[in-house]
């Protein structure tokens, strides 16, 4: 329900950040919300748009404390609870894509994601994440990048999963650094909860590990998983 409306308690909780900051964030206008009177209301799908971007921009000590946070209080998600074997598998992984443009990347990557046989509307899978990329790129520096669906539907997929391309060529695809990306995680996430710890524990892993040289270097899907699953209990270790 991407149209779900919150209260101030009501988005604080869910997004796992004090009330008072909340307030602070509306105050200073760097928080979307509509005000009604002396009510202030957040919109549920402003709210996940602006905390994905708020993740993507986390680097060192915020990046860590966020995703500590989250682990703490999300469910069944924990700091020193592995999640990536569970929403991955090799043949989650294509190491040979042959993708040359955004608009075939994200035909391979949504198609990529439908051979795991979770995806129910593959469509709408596709046009969300069309939606969310035209928003802003969701490449980072180093030559990765992040893509998710624009709303995480519970309808969309019969369980939440990550799939993994790197492309034969690198492509443009409007990274901050100018530079061309050849690895591409497709985050695909019933709930959004789980969608903002599985994003902020992959920045992490490819920020402060040697993933992405390791992705880079690897000869198959089973040496580019074996790694994704290194470098996670290298990061579950730091915490």
């Amino acid at each position: 329900m991407p149209h779900k409306m919150y209260t101030v308690e009501e988005v604080a909780e869910y997004l796992h950040i004090p009330p008072e900051d909340i307030r602070r964030l509306v105050r200073e206008d760097a928080i979307p919300h509509i005000q009604q009177g002396e009510r202030c209301l957040f919109q549920r799908k402003d709210v996940d748009a602006w905390a994905t971007k708020r993740i993507l921009d986390f680097k060192g000590n915020d990046l860590e404390d966020y995703h500590r946070i989250t682990s703490a209080k999300a469910h069944d998600l924990s700091r020193q609870h592995a999640i990536i074997p569970e929403l991955m598998r090799e043949t989650y992984i294509s190491p040979e894509l042959h993708s040359r443009t955004v608009p075939s990347l994200l035909r391979d990557m949504t198609d990529l994601a439908d051979q795991t046989g979770l995806v129910v509307f593959l469509d709408d899978l596709r046009q969300s994440v069309i939606e969310r990329e035209k928003l802003g790129t969701t490449a980072l520096t180093g030559g990765f990048a992040m893509l998710h669906p624009q709303h995480h539907e519970p309808y969309m997929f019969e369980d939440s999963f990550v799939v993994l391309g790197r492309t034969i060529q690198p492509i443009p695809f409007h990274s901050p650094d100018g530079r061309t990306t050849d690895l591409f995680f497709l985050i695909c996430c019933q709930d959004d909860r789980i969608h903002l710890h599985v994003l902020a524990r992959l920045c992490m892993m490819s920020q402060q590990t040697s993933l992405i040289y390791e992705l880079r270097a690897a000869a198959d899907g089973e040496e580019m998983f074996a790694a994704l699953c290194a470098a996670e209990q290298e990061i579950i270790q730091k915490l």
